[in-house]
């Protein structure tokens, strides 16, 4: 991806965070794993960044919202590239195991609730001499 040099244009790294919602460690981070571009630097050293880190930025928070790995975002940061359909299809199956991921940690979720929910109940109802919560907690 091809940055904005310096500029009307150029940001620095804070402008970046405060548009993107990406904390500046985190956003240095990025580059460090090579997530991002390294940005072009000024005569003193200042990064400065431009639209294409800005929407790279915003795509990788936005995918990390939905609960991808940093692995799936930079495979669809090099699927966001490509065009046509089997680009298409490739960034298809990707979600689509994402989201198989998603139910089972959903189900996982409602499983635990269900188990808390009942200890709860019990602590409330007061079934047990001893903690109805630490009776579950300590069973194998």
């Amino acid at each position: 991806m091809r940055s904005a040099g310096p500029g009307p244009a150029a940001l620095a790294i804070g402008e970046l965070s405060r548009r993107t919602g990406v904390n500046i460690e985190t956003i240095r981070y990025y580059e460090r794993i090579n997530m991002m571009p390294h940005p072009p630097r000024t005569s003193s050293g200042r990064r400065v960044y431009g639209e294409v880190e800005t929407r790279t930025l915003a795509f990788i928070r936005r995918a990390r919202q939905l609960g991808f790995t940093l692995d799936e975002i930079r495979a669809l940061l090099a699927l966001s590239a490509k065009h046509g359909r089997e680009a298409c299809a490739e960034v298809r199956e990707l979600a689509a195991d994402h989201l198989e991921d998603v139910r089972a940690k959903i189900a996982d979720l409602r499983a635990m609730a269900r188990v808390l929910a009942d200890a709860v109940r019990r602590c409330d109802e007061g079934e047990s001499a001893r903690c109805p919560l630490i009776d579950s907690l300590s069973r194998s």
